[in-house]
């Protein structure tokens, strides 16, 4: 395992209206983040909020190329990223205590929080395909080039980890400044994560570590 200090390359907001962040996805143009009643799509070149939906938006979010997940309360909600509307709704396995949501091998991947766990579920029933253990809270899920990287927030410390899919042992893991806890984290595919704050409103690129 490599531990390293993560690299912040930039920082989004603070957002008028907005208390903290509950989860965070890319459509590959746009940021949307979750700030309880609404879902903001940031552009990440300006730093500004383009637009924003008002739905119910408590923790993570996800999107699979076409429609946005959210997580609202103990229900998972397909959304029309065009115009807000809630096409369908799946129960979230952790009935109210999930936090993170990500989109890869056509299933959601869903953390759930003080469980310290990750769930694969059918974004059509919910049902659950498999569960990953995790020695951490479990704030925010992403996958990218085939890696699983979860945000963590326990007492005053938080990090990014990437975790063998397989059996959740940890393999990378990048320490967040001390006092800022993530809440959700996403990759734009390439270099870079998204990582919202628990604290304020505010969203963080992080340089994503490099392969040999």
């Amino acid at each position: 395992m490599t531990v390293s200090k993560a690299e912040i390359i930039r920082e989004y907001g603070p957002f008028p209206g907005v208390d903290k962040i509950h989860g965070v996805s890319f459509d590959g143009e746009r940021v949307w983040f979750a700030s309880g009643d609404r879902l903001n799509a940031l552009d990440p070149a300006s730093g500004k909020v383009e637009r924003a939906l008002d739905v119910s938006a408590h923790a993570g979010t996800a999107f699979d190329g076409s429609h946005l997940f959210q997580i609202a309360e103990d229900r998972i909600q397909k959304i029309d990223p065009r115009t807000g509307a809630v096409l369908s709704t799946i129960p979230a396995p952790g009935g109210g205590g999930d936090s993170g949501l990500a989109w890869a091998e056509g299933a959601l991947w869903v953390g759930a929080y003080r469980d310290r766990k990750i769930h694969q579920i059918d974004p059509e029933t919910g049902k659950t395909l498999r569960t990953i253990e995790s020695n951490r809270f479990v704030t925010g899920v992403t996958w990218v080039d085939g890696e699983l990287w979860h945000g963590t927030w326990e007492g005053e410390e938080s990090e990014l980890r990437r975790v063998d899919p397989a059996t959740g042992k940890v393999l990378d893991t990048l320490a967040m400044p001390a006092g800022e806890g993530v809440s959700g984290i996403e990759s734009n595919g390439d270099d870079l994560f998204f990582c919202g704050s628990t604290s304020k409103s505010t969203v963080r690129a992080v340089r994503r570590p490099k392969r040999n």
